[in-house]
Formats: C-alpha cells, sequence, structure tokens
C-alpha cells in the first residue's frame, strides 16, 4: 500500500535489488548501445565534445531503463516477500 511504513529489513532487501537492477541495467544499455551505434556511450555526457544529441539521447535510455529496471526490480521481491508471508494469498 501506498502509505505503509515498511520494515528497515525490507526496505534493505528493497535497496539492494533496487541496485543490483541498475547495475545490470546500465550494463545491458551500455552493450546494446555499443551494438548499435558501434561504440562506447558517453563516459561524461556534460564534456562538451560529445555531441549534445547523443549526450541527451544517452541520459534518456540510462534514466528509463534503469529506472524501469529497479521499478520492476523491487516490486517482485516485494511480491516475493508478500507471497512468502501470506501463504493464504492469492498466488503471486
Amino acid at each position: 500500500m501506498a502509505g505503509k511504513q515498511g520494515s528497515s529489513g525490507s526496505k534493505a532487501v528493497n535497496a539492494l535489488v533496487g541496485a543490483a537492477a541498475a547495475f545490470v541495467a546500465r550494463k545491458v544499455l551500455s552493450y546494446v548501445w555499443k551494438t548499435i551505434t558501434g561504440k562506447q556511450p558517453p563516459e561524461h555526457p556534460e564534456d562538451p565534445q560529445v555531441a549534445l544529441r547523443e549526450a541527451v539521447i544517452w541520459g534518456i535510455v540510462l534514466g528509463a531503463g534503469v529506472s524501469t529496471a529497479r521499478m520492476l526490480a523491487t516490486r517482485v521481491a516485494s511480491g516475493r516477500r508478500k507471497a512468502e508471508s501470506d501463504p493464504d494469498g492469492p498466488p503471486v
């Protein structure tokens, strides 16, 4: 629920799951970027030597991809914890 406070243990698990998902998402997105463009993604998009178009596209792709991966990972982890603690609840 939106206003419900989680335990510190579940917050820690969510943080770890989110961080792992963000790490994996960044690696996958970097690989896909290199596959599509043939070059590494910009490491420092704020650098004036990086084309503005490239920096903006990378920022959008990376931001959306990492945020989505973190959200999905924490939802799955929360759902599994809830299912384990409530065996009579609906299946996930």
